[in-house]
């Protein structure tokens, strides 16, 4: 198993994206990675435990990241910032 895969096991994640400058020409080594992450029904975590796993993944990909619930998204008043993100996400981990 990979170490995604074992990190979304663990963590309840149904699916794990990537959206933002690590897919553009500009992600640079100041670069942090912009995660987006849709948990297992009944697996969304709080606020501490969302900001383990930020931790676990960022030492995992020895970088900062930031880490987006998509459901958060999909909701978002915002549909310019919405419709970027989504567009944008190459998923990376699905269960």
């Amino acid at each position: 198993m990979s170490d995604i895969a074992a990190f979304c096991d663990r963590w309840g994640v149904e699916e794990l994206a990537l959206f933002g400058s690590v897919l553009r020409k500009d992600f640079g080594p100041d670069s942090d990675i912009d995660v987006l992450v849709r948990f297992k029904a009944g697996r969304t975590p709080g606020l501490f435990v969302a900001a383990r796993i930020r931790r676990e993944l960022a030492e995992m990909c020895h970088r900062r990241v930031d880490l987006v619930h998509r459901p958060t998204i999909e909701r978002s008043q915002n549909y310019i910032r919405r419709k970027k993100i989504l567009e944008s996400a190459r998923v990376v981990y699905a269960a």
